[in-house]
């Protein structure tokens, strides 16, 4: 009895020492707020990364700030990052959804912000059904090759800025995989309500875009009460994301039952469906799959190409190397190709997709390096800062794929996949087809092509390496030239340019 009594008094006394300490914890140290509306004002709508990397070095790399209110909690380092999104992923795992995006358009019912709990892990287990290895994505590697073909093709014929073709490729091959649907040459109306989609997301969503944000209360004011034309856009954006899930969906269904649906992420998850409730949750995860994250690797790769010449020459005498000049190279020689495997990489991490990573939110109290991280709180890790971190990174801006293979010398530098594609049981589930969608163009591209400098007036157009953006970023706008880099590639053009005739 007394070794109970004592073992029950010793767990209450730990149990009122840990809240008593927990009330005294302090939160991070951070920039003051003002009143009400805290640090919104003093955190940018683009470029936060910066913002937030010159505040770790006035308070350190674990800073707070406040957003009407909620704790935002900011990791400038992949030790503290790893140590609260990865150690701690029980009970930092879970999203922030806003009132007006999550709630009332809708944004919250999908994966990428959908609350952590047994939805979200059942639509995961959906995606990693069709892409969680390296074997299961290989049955999209031809069509991926074949989006990429087409763009390569056409790039002959194109200088300037990529953006369009780019946004076009990476919605064309995305959308063929998801779906099975072929996106027509120009204008495909799929496309273009994808990308209209995803532009009212990033206003919708950007801090105080909507003052129902702050003051949930104003969702409950009829639409024909002056003042609330803002719900009559909420109303129209909510129609154009339930159009992007249902029409496609739809047309899979349908080509499923004539018997003519080709093979596509969502038809094979229907093949082993039984209830309209898996069925809503297929649909869910398949429109997941949208956005312009590849947008911005492919970018930032034409970007290098033309910054650092000799990494094009170094990965074009690999390509020579393996592939010879007969064929283009495809996605299984990539583990033959250890130049061209590092410089994806190097590409993931110089100008990162996502600088600053979707917030996760804490669904508990937790005691970590002395501050109170309360429950409720917001925590992001800054990606740029960690991956730009010279004592991991040596000369972080400079694009140079050999830090990532080891030698006699020197070992690889960290993985940057360790942290571009999130942390814990947020980490992106589709990294290994976006890899390989990012090795397959930049292999084609290089073994065809020169890429350089634009020029103007007789002089180099010298670009400036800068991004913009908040949770996806792109580099700034730059031109380029494009130049075809030898008899044998032009042959290997215009054979493409007929078997894209005769496929269709």
């Amino acid at each position: 009895m007394f070794t109970l009594f004592t073992a029950l008094s010793s767990v209450l006394l730990v149990a009122l020492l840990v809240r008593r300490f927990r009330r005294r914890a302090p939160l991070p140290p951070g920039p003051r707020g003002w009143p009400i509306i805290g640090n919104a004002l003093q955190i940018p709508g683009t470029r936060q990364h910066i913002v937030f990397a010159e505040w770790a070095r006035q308070w350190g790399n674990i800073i707070s700030v406040s957003l009407f209110g909620r704790p935002m909690i900011i990791l400038n380092s992949a030790a503290h990052a790893i140590e609260v999104l990865e150690k701690k992923s029980s009970i930092s795992s879970s999203r922030y959804s806003t009132v007006v995006a999550g709630d009332m358009i809708g944004w919250s019912s999908g994966m990428v912000f959908a609350p952590y709990g047994p939805r979200l892990r059942e639509m995961r287990k959906l995606l990693a059904h069709v892409l969680a290895t390296r074997q299961s994505v290989s049955r999209f590697h031809p069509l991926v090759e074949k989006e990429t073909r087409r763009f390569v093709q056409q790039l002959q014929h194109r200088s300037g800025f990529l953006v369009h073709d780019l946004r076009r490729l990476a919605g064309s091959i995305v959308i063929m995989m998801t779906y099975g649907y072929e996106v027509e040459e120009n204008e495909d109306p799929l496309i273009k309500a994808v990308d209209q989609v995803l532009d009212e997301y990033a206003h919708s969503a950007a801090p105080g875009a909507y003052l129902a944000d702050t003051f949930p209360i104003l969702r409950l004011i009829p639409a024909w009460v002056p003042g609330t034309q803002w719900k009559r856009r909420v109303a129209q954006e909510r129609k154009h994301l339930s159009d992007v899930l249902d029409e496609p969906f739809e047309w899979v269904k349908r080509n499923m039952s004539a018997g003519t649906a080709p093979p596509s992420f969502t038809s094979v998850l229907l093949e082993d469906n039984s209830s309209d409730e898996k069925e809503e949750l297929i649909k869910l995860t398949a429109a997941s799959l949208y956005g312009d994250t590849t947008v911005s690797a492919l970018a930032s790769f034409f970007l290098a190409m033309i910054c650092f010449d000799e990494v094009q020459r170094k990965a074009q005498a690999e390509i020579d190397a393996v592939v010879g000049n007969d064929r283009l190279p495809t996605i299984q020689d990539r583990d033959q190709m250890p130049y061209m495997k590092a410089l994806v990489l190097e590409v993931l991490r110089w100008l990162p997709i996502g600088p600053i990573g979707v917030a996760h939110q804490l669904i508990e109290d937790d005691i970590y390096e002395g501050y109170l991280f309360p429950k409720g709180a917001l925590v992001v890790a800054n990606l740029w800062e960690i991956l730009h971190d010279p004592q991991t990174y040596p000369e972080p801006m400079v694009f140079n794929p050999d830090r990532f293979i080891a030698a006699q010398d020197k070992v690889a530098e960290r993985d940057p996949r360790d942290f571009c594609f999130g942390f814990g049981r947020r980490k992106c589930p589709g990294n290994i087809f976006a890899e390989a969608s990012i090795f397959s163009v930049c292999s084609t591209v290089l073994a065809v092509y020169n890429l350089s400098k634009a020029t103007k007036d007789g002089k180099l157009v010298e670009p400036l390496i800068d991004c913009t953006g908040a949770l996806i970023s792109h580099p700034l706008p730059f031109d380029l030239s494009v130049a075809v880099r030898s008899e044998k590639a032009q042959s290997l053009l215009d054979t493409m340019t007929d078997g894209l005739r005769a496929s269709g």
